[in-house]
This record gives structure tokens, sequence and C-alpha cells, in this order.
């Protein structure tokens, strides 16, 4: 498994100084948490960090704490959107992955990833093109209309919540995002598993965490703080 971690984030929503994955909880960036994990899975046997140059040498500090196995294998720079990162990662990898290898993306906005929850993908992912761990939603859900009126009453057990880390095969994964920059569509892109489902890919679902949420709110960070 190769793995493709997203730290090109701006986190504006938290009005901090600097990216939110960068800040300190505990003495460590909330970055590190997520790197402690991916370098002690064994799963995972390459990584790339995607982030902005001011940042790699904080990074690489990082890693020379938990790189033991010596996996990090270069930075990528991130792009215009989320999406356009991932293929920066991706282009990255090329070289190192095959076309059946698998490729894992995650969000440095989500440290408390377990490695049970990697293990269980990997597991998953035999006879599929892609997992995706999800979370039943928990409220009604609604569909309404522009003007905010209610437009139909959606079947809750058939909605669920995506969670990152995504899986992939990376030759498959590659060639969907490819097929979305020649569509022009890259700046239009929901979420990560939204290009392999347009290219036709067999995406399996498999239960998400619910404590690996995504550090998006100041309630979000106080969480975490209080968590840690």
């Amino acid at each position: 498994m190769r793995a493709i971690l997203l730290s090109g984030g701006t986190g504006t929503r938290l009005r901090e100084d600097i990216p939110k994955q960068y800040l300190k909880v505990n003495d460590r960036m909330i970055i590190e948490y997520s790197i402690e994990t991916l370098t002690r899975c064994r799963e995972v046997e390459s990584m790339v960090i995607v982030a902005g140059e001011k940042w790699h040498e904080a990074i690489a500090d990082v890693f020379s704490k938990y790189d033991d196995r010596h996996i990090f294998s270069g930075f990528a720079l991130p792009g215009e959107t989320r999406q356009w990162s991932i293929y920066n990662g991706l282009l990255r990898l090329k070289g190192q992955a095959n076309a059946d290898d698998s490729v894992l993306i995650h969000d440095a906005a989500r440290p408390k990833l377990k490695e049970a929850l990697i293990n269980n993908m990997s597991n998953a992912l035999m006879g599929y093109d892609g997992v995706l761990p999800v979370l039943p939603m928990k409220d009604t859900v609604y569909k309404v209309d522009e003007t905010g009126r209610i437009a139909a009453l959606l079947e809750r057990k058939e909605i669920m919540a995506g969670q990152a880390p995504e899986l992939f095969l990376y030759g498959k994964y590659l060639k969907a995002n490819e097929k979305m920059i020649e569509d022009g569509r890259m700046g239009s892109i929901n979420g990560s598993t939204e290009p392999a489902f347009l290219a036709g890919m067999d995406i399996v679902t498999i239960p998400g965490d619910e404590d690996n949420y995504k550090i998006t709110t100041k309630k979000d960070l106080e969480r975490f703080r209080a968590e840690c």
C-alpha cells in the first residue's frame, strides 16, 4: 500500500494564523498524529506528503522521529483544489507504485486515524477497485429546493457520510483523475471517491470510525485538545 497525506489546505474557517494541520496540540503539530499512525502501520510501504514548501522542513523533522522503516518518499506541491493536490500526489508516486498497487488518501486534518481502520480497508479491497469508510446518518434527512422548502424525505438507511482515508487501486484511480482533467471537471469534485465512481470503478463501503473526525471548526479543535 502507498499513501498520500494531504496537508496543503489553508484552514480558513478556523481563522488561525497558520493552517490548522500545523497548529500544535500537546506540543505536537496536528499533522504529526497522522504521520505517526501511517509510519507505524505495516500495511503502508511508502508515503508522499502534499504540502507547501515552507512546511517541508518541519514535516521532515517530524518524520525523523517515527520513520524507522524509511517509508517517506518525498513531497508533492498542493494544487488549486483538493483533487488537484491528490493528482499531484499520484504523479509523485509514479515510478514507485504499480498499477495494481493500492493507494491510501488521507487528510492531515483527521489526526485520530487508527491502524485498525487502515487494516480493515486493506482487507476489504480484495475483489474491488476501492474502499470508502462511511458513517450512517443519525438524523432524518430531507432534500430541500432552492428556496429552502422541503422537497422530499430521503431514506435515511440509504444515505451515508463518507470519511477519509479512501483506498483505491493506483492505476485505475490515476486514469479516473486524468479523465476528469480531460473533461474539465477537476474544479467541481466533491470528494476523492467521485472520480472513481464516475469512471465506473467498483467501490465498496465499510463501517467508518466516529473518532476519525475532521478538524474544521474551532469546536472541533477544542474537542481534539480535550481528547489528547
